[in-house]
């Protein structure tokens, strides 16, 4: 009885436990849903999958199931980031545990029943309850933000070396505060359509509308708040990561005024697109160039701070360009989370520029199917790159070192790079060849795509075995991790703010 109380205790409230247990889930619905599609389902292991789960797989349903199996796992990763903003944001211990338990109930409701729903038939029961579970979500994103109050002295800091005000508000404090709000309106621009379900509104995917010249404000409530949420979950991993690099100095000042105007007018302008279309997307290209070039300070912060970290453990002071470059690659885990937002520019924010700046004299002039595919592609990509930055950064404060460290690290940069960049290659191939002369180029890019993408689900299946098994493990590291639950989450941090009181979480910056 005492283990199972152990176990609960270990993956229910500590951070990496929690964490854990979401990645897993996320695992297990990427491999059963993902045999539904592509290669999977031309091998045939879709038809198995659907008879032994007694799936109801309607054709006329389709686009219903995509989308609650995009929110479900949404909810996942926002859960997530949510474990670890409550991890390395200083708070009281107290909202920290009810923030995590509250988000977890209503993620994991979610997505059993949701998926429930979806996917073995329509109880109606279960979708209350996928609501039920959605309104725990955001109840938890209230509690979030009320905790990140930004101008509570106690969470004032008096370092010089971090951004702030004149009365010593803490400036990425406040960024991660207005990340929070943004992302509780934005839910509730997605909400207020949802309610409109059967009433005025109907199911559809967004790239199937790219091309109507008319839309309804309720699909462009929906198209706004696919797009809003997604790039917000983009803005908390970069805060995170910053976090995590005890990001400060000259680029932290610069970037953190640049993170917090950046997100308030990006997300006003995809609110904007309801009443004002036409003129809502320059807004939105003013507060993407924001926070993209925030991102930017942190990479070069990041970089130098690794190269400089490496160089001093080998005791060189004037190295050369390859010495210099070798000390920047020289730990994976630490280099692939910046590398993905760089590499990030040309598979995603790149091709969505030159596309915004060429739709209607190159875009518009391919055949639908060819534009569908490059906006799908925009989206998954952006979404699985935030993906591979958040399991970088489990892999490295869960503890693995050495060759295992070196081996997961550069198998998840390389693996999903290629698989990206080949994607990128395939969704934009008709700047390069015509379709009588593409099957080439759609051959050699589909393969590389599946291998990258194999090989980065091979090593995430090794790394959860790994911790399954450490689980059963007598003296597993999980007992570790339970008896110094926050260690090295926030290893390069500044001091707390806070007093050494065990009423607070201890991984913050020094206060005044």
């Amino acid at each position: 009885m005492r283990s199972i109380v152990n176990y609960f205790d270990y993956l229910f409230r500590s951070t990496k436990g929690l964490i854990l247990v979401a990645i897993s889930v996320v695992a297990i619905i990427t491999a059963i849903w993902g045999s539904l599609s592509g290669p999977a389902a031309e091998w045939g292991i879709k038809d198995i999958t659907v008879r032994l789960l007694g799936m109801t797989l309607l054709p006329l349903e389709r686009e219903g199931r995509i989308i609650m199996l995009y929110h479900t796992i949404a909810m996942a990763i926002v859960a997530i980031e949510v474990y670890l903003i409550t991890s390395i944001v200083p708070m009281k211990k107290e909202q920290q545990s009810t923030i995590n338990g509250t988000i977890t109930v209503g993620y994991l409701t979610a997505i059993i029943f949701g998926l429930w729903f979806a996917y073995f038939g329509h109880n109606y029961l279960f979708h209350g309850l996928f609501l039920v579970g959605q309104s725990l979500v955001f109840f938890a994103g209230i509690l979030l933000a009320k905790a990140l109050w930004p101008w509570n002295k106690q969470y004032y800091v008096a370092n010089q070396e971090y951004a702030h005000t004149k009365k010593g508000v803490d400036l990425e404090r406040v960024a991660f505060f207005t990340m929070a709000l943004a992302t509780l309106g934005s839910a509730m621009f997605g909400a207020v359509t949802g309610s409109y379900w059967s009433n005025g509104h109907e199911t559809f995917l967004a790239e199937n509308l790219i091309r109507n010249p008319h839309k309804t404000a309720l699909q462009l409530s929906i198209i706004g708040h696919l797009h809003i949420m997604l790039t917000l979950v983009c803005v908390a991993i970069t805060l995170v990561i910053g976090r995590w690099l005890n990001f400060k100095g000259i680029f932290h000042k610069i970037a953190m005024p640049l993170m917090i105007s950046g997100t308030i007018v990006i997300t006003l302008g995809v609110w904007t697109v309801v009443p004002y279309e036409y003129i809502a997307h320059k807004f939105i290209y003013i507060g993407a160039v924001l926070t993209m070039s925030a991102a930017l300070m942190l990479v070069i912060f990041g970089w130098r701070k690794l190269i400089s970290e490496r160089l001093a453990e080998l005791g060189l002071e004037k190295p050369g360009f390859w010495i210099s470059l070798k000390a920047l690659l020289h730990d994976p885990l630490k280099f692939g989370p910046l590398w993905q937002m760089v590499f990030m520019n040309f598979t995603v924010s790149g091709v969505g520029i030159f596309m915004a700046i060429k739709l209607e004299t190159i875009f518009r002039v391919w055949p639908f199917m060819e534009e569908r595919i490059t906006l799908t592609g925009h989206w998954h990509i952006l979404s699985a790159l935030v993906a591979t930055i958040i399991l970088m950064y489990y892999a490295d404060i869960c503890g693995l070192k050495g060759k295992k460290r070196q081996w997961f690290g550069w198998i998840f940069i390389i693996g999903s790079d290629i698989a990206f960049l080949s994607m990128t290659i395939f969704s934009m191939k008709r700047l390069i060849v015509t379709e009588y002369y593409q099957q080439p180029v759609t051959d050699w890019t589909m393969l590389l795509a599946d291998i990258g993408l194999s090989a980065l689900l091979i090593t995430l299946a090794v790394l959860l075995l790994w911790r399954l098994f450490d689980l059963f493990s007598k003296d597993g590291l999980w007992q570790q991790e339970q008896k110094n639950p926050e260690v090295d989450l926030n290893r390069t941090s500044a001091p707390t703010p806070l007093s050494s009181s065990n009423e607070y979480n201890v991984s913050g910056k020094e206060a005044a």
